[in-house]
């Protein structure tokens, strides 16, 4: 008797938010979170995380290195809506209050193997120059309700932003019945590591 065909197939990714550089600022730490289209459903792993506090490192690269682990398997039953990971880093500001230093997000990799992405970060700026200077003396900077809306596209046109420090996040990633149903992962890479790196 012949095996039945799959219906789904699974994006099953582990690794680490590894590290990141945020020269003007110390003592941060992210939380991450994924967004993925409605076809797309987790079914093991975590699907948020917060890491610990970290502070720079005392050689010449000043990084800020978490090495904070995802693991994460999806299923779904075609690509639309591949998921992103969402990083939201967060530290002191000179009152003790914790604000948002940078907002990022990335697709996980399309193709097995193991990759390192670097995501540039950013944040929300105020409109005008009193906004600016109350939120400062508030302690209450511009932040994102909900920190999904940077990997979506709706409304980001209207949204003032500044570049802000860069997180790197290394992906191990296996898929499985891909083939079978028709898509083309591309070809493994299991030697090296993809993506843009900083010096």
């Amino acid at each position: 008797m012949a095996a039945a065909s799959p219906s789904v197939f699974l994006l099953m990714v582990n690794g680490q938010v590894e590290s990141a550089q945020f020269p003007e600022y110390d003592d941060l730490y992210c939380k991450y979170c994924f967004v993925y289209g409605q076809d797309w459903a987790p079914t093991a792993g975590l699907e948020e995380g917060i890491s610990q506090i970290t502070s720079k490192s005392q050689d010449v690269r000043q990084a800020l290195v978490w090495n904070f682990p995802i693991d994460v398997t999806f299923k779904s039953t075609n690509p639309y809506g591949w998921p992103q990971i969402v990083l939201s880093v967060y530290g002191p500001d000179v009152f003790g209050n914790d604000v948002v230093r940078g907002y990022g997000a990335v697709h996980l990799p399309f193709s097995p193997g193991r990759h390192k992405r670097t995501i540039p970060m950013f944040v929300p700026e105020s409109t005008s120059k009193l906004q600016k200077f109350t939120s400062w003396f508030m302690g209450r900077r511009p932040e994102y309700t909900d920190p999904k809306v940077v990997a979506q596209g709706e409304g980001r046109e209207v949204t003032r932003v500044r570049s802000q420090g860069f997180v790197t996040l290394l992906f191990n990633v296996v898929t499985k019945d891909m083939r079978k149903l028709g898509y083309d992962p591309g070809p493994a890479d299991t030697q090296g590591v993809s993506g843009p790196c900083l010096p």
